[in-house]
């Protein structure tokens, strides 16, 4: 019998690991912060890889082991592909996912800007909800790097929130 955790037991799991690592451990360190939950996603991802990549054998270029993500990885964190794959044949991919669930229930304190100045209170909330919401995308970020690295592919990744409720996942293929 599979085992299977509850989808909202690993939203609640990245909620927390993200508050903790932000607002407690690394309070004045948020690139620290962002690092350490970037590894723990890594260290996910090369397990999972392990684990999908067992009984199938070894992909033959980039490409294969990036649809290996969309399609069959994504699918098992998310019960559904990428939305979309674009690749400029020089080493980058782009994946986009139209609803990304891990943002879906991201709430942002309004309480968190202690701005005085009615002027810059809009900007400034902007600015830490964007760095609030980014901070949820270092452990995905993680999981393809990590994935991608158990394949033999070192690269790195990166995430565009630009259009929510979309997101982009950048990977740059390295050597």
């Amino acid at each position: 019998m599979a085992r299977e955790v509850s989808e909202s037991c690993v939203d609640s799991l990245l909620t927390e690991m993200v508050s903790s690592y932000c607002n407690r451990f690394y309070a004045n360190k948020p690139e620290l912060a962002a690092r350490r939950i970037e590894a723990i996603g890594y260290q996910v991802g090369h397990q999972l890889s392990e684990r999908y990549t067992m009984e199938r054998p070894g992909f033959s270029d980039h490409l294969e082991a990036i649809k290996f993500i969309c399609k069959d990885l994504w699918s098992e964190l998310f019960k559904k592909q990428i939305d979309n794959l674009k690749t400029n044949r020089r080493g980058t991919f782009v994946l986009q996912d139209n609803k990304f669930r891990w943002l879906a229930h991201v709430s942002i304190d309004p309480s968190i800007d202690g701005s005085s100045n009615e002027d810059n209170s809009g900007t400034s909330t902007e600015n830490k909800a964007a760095q609030a919401m980014s901070m949820h995308l270092y452990f995905p970020c993680g999981i393809i790097r990590g994935a991608l690295s158990n394949l033999g592919i070192t690269c790195a990744v990166s995430a565009d929130i630009s259009n929510l409720p979309a997101c982009s996942f950048v990977v740059r293929i390295k050597g």
